[in-house]
């Protein structure tokens, strides 16, 4: 058995404040530590007896109970061994090994981030790092299903730390490890209000990053840090004095500023170390407001004031709700004091409330602001003081009962309400409990969430209903091909697929969008048919919907397509124009220069056999070109027709009246005259599809003077109409564009 007295002075308060049931049960874990620890030692060198001993010494002066301390001394043990929490189990209690397991998945969080690649450059990168070590500090709490685990992980991080400030060890690992500290840990000792750990972790970390200012502002300092303290408490005990002869009652309390704080505000303020005036410092905490200006005046009267240095917080409170009096005085040796005065409420405001210490003091608190996590921090803060009230009320061997009624409270304090998620590349989402990986694809990115086919958690391919938990790693398997292809499943909106209401939202909103794309698609094709009906297939598309009373063509489809308008008014509009202009539906043959085209029969190219001067039109159903063999109709008050000779609705007008009918034949025609085409194109849908195509018809000399497109499901449809001088130009351009990557189908209209 190793006697408690043997190991020395530093660990004569492992049993402190236990009963004599407890200091048995943390004595047999003591002597079962000490065999099979045997000669092992920590990854780092410490002697694992050693470290140990210290974790679980550190947890004893912050009066943690026996199973906490217990935990302290074995998880060590598990760091190389997981499957040693079973046998600890069985030996100690369920309750031992879960702590034990608890520390194991924090360490083992360090390893998972450990290569977490930056997220990008300059500013907008530094809020993405702070934003993201502020969900890790959340993830650790939330991987505790036992809040005394982050206890442990605490203290165990002090020990380390003093292990390698003891060995002067200032390399890789230790600079690492004490990052780790102060972006984790030390912040989080704070939030939970045990500041006697905060300010070790925070000034060993600082000495582990930065060993050469560290030495720097110790020097600065000039005197230890006991001197510091010393001359702090004689001047609470003279104030005291004051307080008591004036009749004032209130709890005066101080501590002299630590290394890393002063280090933080000398370079936050960009101050030199003469022009800081809280290095020492101490709190007054009285009854109310107007004693809060009278023990003010007891200071002023003690103490000369430093004029530019008096705050008063709490006629004028900061944004956040903080309130307090702030002064500074010359002590008597003529450095520096500063005192703060406030009221019970002012002080519970400032470190449990909504402006709590951390809101301000700590750089990207603000990033996230969630009021039901701020008050579970509270109350774990609220929890541990507690806890240390009624262990300095007990004497002897201490209230079992209260000690197990903390426990029982600690224990049931969790921050359940979110995960913790990690990516492939470490980073950590923060998601609601229940989330599943269909959550987590849609928080990463809606198009990642529209694709996602599958997903793997922790290397295991799991349904896309399986329920994530806290510290899983989780891989999103997207599928391929061009974008607008994949898409959701409607399964997904059923119960049991997602819990955010974000995700559902987002997947709504592409089905909308689907269903918009295609009455869209159906209206289109809608009114396009009634214009070939027309034989105005030319018409400007856009001046036609603001005709008929809407403000953009794409509201005159989704009305026909819900049937909400009638094409019958579309067929009015377009009968009601009396002057043919280029573009719409009487343009004739068009010019580069977009002049309206000479209408006479024999200078339009066309020639109508047996008449002369005879007004022609070039028909927008069929729209053509030569060589194409052509034939004309003989229109009511338009002159002659010109269809293609196999067009069909030349074929039914031609039947009904074959009086009318006309030979043609193409004339001589200028170098600049053009003729209108349509060029019908089908291809998978992708980025650039549309320059591509534009690019090959402006090569060969093609203008093009309107486009209609539309995508559905991966496929586009795209028609062009093209200015040509001869069908021989447009099959060149239709051979060339069938070379374009993706172009299933190019054809004239």
């Amino acid at each position: 058995m190793v006697s408690i007295a043997a190991l020395g002075d530093a660990s004569t308060q492992l049993l402190h404040g236990l009963g004599p049931d407890d200091c048995a049960r943390v004595q047999t874990a003591l002597d079962f530590a000490a065999e099979a620890y045997g000669d092992r030692v920590t990854a780092w060198g410490q002697g694992a007896f050693e470290f140990s001993l210290g974790v679980a010494g550190t947890l004893a002066v912050l009066r943690a109970d026996a199973e906490t301390r217990m935990a302290g001394l074995l998880f060590e043990l598990c760091m190389a061994d997981p499957l040693q929490a079973e046998k600890l189990e069985d030996r100690f209690s369920r309750e031992v090994s879960d702590m034990v397991r608890g520390v194991h998945q924090l360490i083992r969080l360090r390893d998972l981030t450990a290569a977490q690649a930056p997220v990008g450059r300059g500013k907008n990168a530094q809020q993405q790092a702070m934003a993201q070590v502020e969900t890790l500090r959340k993830m650790l709490l939330a991987m505790a299903s036992d809040m005394r685990v982050v206890l442990v992980r605490l203290a165990s991080c002090v020990v380390s730390l003093r292990y390698f400030a003891e060995q002067k060890r200032f390399d890789e690992m230790t600079h690492n490890y004490g990052r780790e500290v102060l972006d984790l840990y030390a912040p989080l000792a704070n939030r939970l209000g045990i500041f006697q750990l905060k300010w070790e972790l925070e000034d060993l970390s600082f000495r582990m990053i930065d060993p050469d200012t560290y030495k720097r502002i110790a020097k600065m300092l000039e005197e230890k840090r006991m001197l510091r303290e010393s001359f702090v408490q004689s001047a609470i005990t003279r104030l005291e004095d004051e307080l008591a002869a004036a009749g004032i009652k209130a709890e005066v309390s101080g501590r002299p500023k630590h290394i890393y704080s002063i280090w933080k505000k000398m370079r936050g303020k960009e101050l030199d170390f003469s022009g800081l005036y809280d290095v020492r410092a101490f709190r007054v905490i009285v009854a109310d407001v107007r004693t809060c200006y009278t023990v003010l005046g007891l200071v002023h009267n003690i103490w000369t004031p430093i004029p530019k240095e008096f705050d008063d917080y709490i006629s004028r409170p900061k944004p956040n709700g903080y309130q307090s009096l702030h002064t500074v005085v010359n002590a008597d040796d003529g450095r520096p004091l500063e005192v703060q005065i406030r009221t019970p409420e002012m002080h519970n405001l400032a470190e449990n409330g909504v402006a709590a210490h951390w809101r301000y003091k700590e750089e990207g608190g603000s990033n996230f602001k969630s009021q039901e996590y701020d008050e579970k921090i509270a109350w774990l803060r609220q929890l541990l003081a507690w806890k240390s009230e009624v262990a300095d009320a007990v004497t002897g061997a201490g209230d079992e009962e209260l000690q197990r009624e903390w426990v029982e409270k600690l224990k049931s304090t969790t921050l359940d309400d979110r995960i913790f998620v990690l990516t492939p590349q470490a980073r950590v989402l923060e998601l609601p409990v229940g989330a599943t990986p269909i959550d987590f694809a849609y928080h990463l990115h809606s198009e990642v969430g529209h694709r996602c086919r599958g997903a793997r958690i922790d290397g295991v391919m799991v349904p896309l209903n399986t329920a994530l938990k806290n510290g899983q790693t989780c891989e999103i398997i997207t599928a391929k091909g061009p974008a607008g292809s994949a898409g959701p499943s409607r399964d997904w909106l059923s119960p049991g697929y997602t819990v955010s209401s974000r995700t559902r939202t987002k997947i709504r909103a592409w089905f909308h969008a689907q269903e918009l794309e295609e009455t869209l698609a159906n209206g289109r094709a809608l009114v396009e048919r009634s214009l070939q009906r027309e034989g105005k297939t030319a018409v400007n598309l856009e001046a036609l919907a603001h005709k008929l009373g809407f403000a953009k063509v794409d509201d005159l489809f989704i009305s026909v397509a819900k049937e909400k308008f009638s094409l019958r008014h579309v067929e009015a509009a377009l009968h009601e124009s009396a002057e043919p202009a280029p573009q719409a539906e009487d343009a004739a043959v068009v010019n580069k220069s977009r002049a309206s085209s000479v209408e006479q029969g024999a200078k339009s190219g066309v020639l109508v056999v047996g008449t002369e001067g005879l007004m022609t039109m070039l028909a927008k159903c069929c729209k053509p070109a030569p060589p194409d063999p052509i034939v004309g109709f003989v229109t009511r008050g338009k002159g002659v027709s010109i269809h293609r000779a196999s067009c069909k609705n030349f074929a039914e007008m031609a039947s009904k009246a074959p009086e009318r009918v006309l030979d043609t034949e193409w004339g001589s025609t200028g170098k600049e005259t053009v003729y209108p085409i349509d060029i019908f194109i089908l291809a998978s849908d992708r980025q650039g599809l549309l320059r591509d195509i534009s690019e090959v018809l402006t090569r060969e000399k093609i203008n093009v003077i309107g486009v209609n497109t539309q995508s559905s499901k991966g496929t586009a449809r795209m028609v062009f109409t093209a200015e040509i001088s001869s069908t021989g130009q447009l099959q060149k351009a239709l051979a060339a564009i069938g070379e374009v990557g993706g172009v299933q189908e190019a054809r004239r209209q």
